[in-house]
């Protein structure tokens, strides 16, 4: 009895063994093919070298590129180690990069109305863009009387007084009654308030004493006294429950464009603490991209007791006590600022404005130089917003400066935006080893109605001139500046490539470029413009497994389809992600 104990005993050992023996080796398969993927049978452009290059196969690993090459040697190197992805003859990109995104603008933005001068398209449907006065004011009033929740502040985006005409703190007044209301500007850089809205955030009069840049009367607050209302509005803004809906949507807006990777330049516009918070809490579900962060250097200064020193030791903290696996801070960057909005008309323009009016600055001279000299000589990489070619050159004139000073050599330092400069003014950028990040919706979105009033033809016909920088090998990238374009890469590459307008006006046409620059704008540009080029933006052995599925090769369309590609999903650190 004894051995026959014994024997069955052994009997069922080995039989275990044997067992784990084969689920080991099943297990160790199916981690295998799980861990790679071929992609192939499509057109795979790598956005390698100075014209389109391409692959008949790309192989993943756990995130990774590992092999970039023919589909003969890709199959015969991992088939029966590897997943296989049938491109079926579509198209695989780089993931997009956008290098310039405000969550806290889609937070604010998205989950409220917005009655904007064109069409914008969100995850759950068209908000139509409306002209004219009476329009405008027709629409505004429909929206208040049908959506605003009594005593609670109603926000509208999207208001522009070239398409809509005037406003003012009297007629929200006659219109919204003593209903809350506030109306942000297209800028996003101004906000008009009614009598409600005051007695409803408990301010008064002289907390602005002082500042040129509020017109109490009018209930306007434009640049700096928009940035000082801010804390104020902070609390409403950032109503935990709207303010997330808005971060969600942005997610879904990020997947719908094939976008795999954000920078946002100049984090935070208001409150760390909250914007980190709600950013954490949508990226902790895990979307199909990462986000890489540069600290506004002037709003922090305020924030810091005035000490640019304060700033650079809390900065140099955020990477070890922040980052996570997809927010990033990147060290050693920061964002500073030049002068106002272009929405706005407020950019610094040589020449002024046709009307009389003149632009402001949104950091004064003396202040920016101070800033931009201590970040230089602490060997930071300097993004600077910077619109017109006043204040532009007043940028490029500091950098001339620094550079005397303390020469330094791939410094990056990065323009964004970009409205308006001349060719000598890029032969400097070209000179002096800087870079740009541009918005090339302002020429579709504002170059007609421009011509017509405050820039007049000659100065509006030429907004953004891509050309002059691209032929002169200075790094581009394109970003939207969400919401001052939609998020929407292939349409800014689009905008570069064809410059046509809203009303199908072609200006300039000698600023177009070529269809692989306008690619390489929104791809490994951009990843140089997020410091990021080692590991996004082409498709390279050794780079992150990031790429965007679309339906149509855009070297292989008319140059005019390229915005109507239909995108079919990305593929984020080798995991596919579709569009509904």
């Amino acid at each position: 009895m004894l051995n026959s104990f014994k024997f069955l005993t052994t009997l069922f050992s080995l039989l275990l063994l044997l067992s784990c023996d084969t689920q080991k080796k099943g297990s160790t398969d199916e981690t295998s093919v799980h861990n790679h993927t071929i992609f192939y049978n499509g057109d795979i452009v790598t956005m390698e070298g100075d014209s389109p290059q391409y692959a008949e196969a790309v192989v993943e690993r756990e995130g990774e590129i590992v092999f970039v090459g023919s589909k003969d040697e890709a199959f015969k190197e991992f088939e029966g180690k590897a997943k296989l992805y049938d491109l079926e003859g579509k198209t695989l990109l780089p993931g997009f990069i956008e290098p310039h995104v405000h969550p806290s603008i889609a937070g604010t933005v998205l989950p409220n109305e917005i009655i904007a001068p064109y069409d914008w398209v969100l995850p759950t449907g068209v908000k139509k863009g409306v002209s004219g006065h009476e329009a405008y004011i027709k629409r505004l009033r429909e929206s208040i009387e049908k959506n605003a929740q009594k005593g609670e502040l109603y926000f509208v985006w999207g208001y522009h007084p070239l398409w809509h005409g005037e406003l003012n703190r009297e007629m929200l007044n006659e219109i919204a009654g003593d209903q809350p209301v506030g109306v942000i500007h297209r800028s996003f850089h101004e906000i008009f308030i009614n009598d409600a809205t005051i007695e409803l955030l408990e301010i008064r009069e002289e907390d602005f004493k002082g500042n040129p840049q509020v017109n109490w009367a009018e209930g306007h607050f434009f640049e700096g006294g928009w940035l000082a209302l801010v804390p104020m509005l902070g609390p409403i803004l950032f109503q935990e429950d709207r303010y997330m809906e808005g971060l969600k949507a942005m997610s879904q807006l990020v997947l719908k464009n094939g976008i795999t990777t954000l920078m946002e330049p100049g984090f935070p516009s208001s409150s760390f603490e909250l914007e980190y918070k709600f950013l954490k809490r949508e990226m902790d579900t895990y979307p199909p991209y990462d986000i890489f962060l540069v600290p506004n250097g002037t709003q922090l200064y305020g924030m810091k007791g005035n000490s640019n020193e304060a700033v650079k030791e809390f900065i140099e903290t955020l990477p070890e006590e922040y980052d996570t696996k997809n927010i990033h801070f990147l060290p050693k960057q920061i964002k500073l600022f030049s002068d106002g909005a272009i929405y706005s008309q407020l950019m610094q323009m040589k020449d002024n404005y046709t009307d009389g009016h003149h632009g402001e600055w949104m950091t004064v001279p003396s202040l920016y130089q101070e800033q931009s000299k201590f970040y230089w000589d602490n060997d930071y990489k300097i993004h600077v917003h910077a619109n017109g070619d006043l204040g532009i050159q007043m940028v490029l004139d500091d950098l001339e400066q620094l550079e005397a000073g303390h020469p330094r050599t791939d410094h990056q330092f990065t323009l964004h935006h970009m409205g308006f400069f001349t060719d000598s003014m890029a032969e400097q950028v070209a000179k002096l080893g800087a870079e740009a990040s541009v918005n090339p919706y302002y020429l579709w979105a504002l170059a007609d109605k421009y011509a017509e009033h405050g820039l007049g033809p000659e100065r509006a016909h030429n907004l953004v001139n891509i050309n002059s920088l691209v032929s002169r090998n200075v790094p581009v990238s394109f970003h939207s500046d969400f919401a001052m374009a939609p998020m929407e890469p292939l349409t800014l590459a689009w905008t570069a490539i064809n410059r046509v307008t809203s009303k199908n006006s072609k200006f300039s046409q000698d600023q177009r470029v070529s269809v692989f620059d306008g690619i390489r704008g929104i791809t490994i540009s951009a990843a140089r413009t997020i410091s990021q080029e080692d590991h996004l933006g082409s498709i390279k052995e050794g780079k992150t497994a990031n790429f965007t599925l679309l339906a149509e090769n855009p070297f292989k369309v008319e140059p005019m389809h390229i915005k109507d590609i239909s995108i079919i999903g990305v593929v984020y650190k080798g995991k596919p992600y579709f569009n509904e």
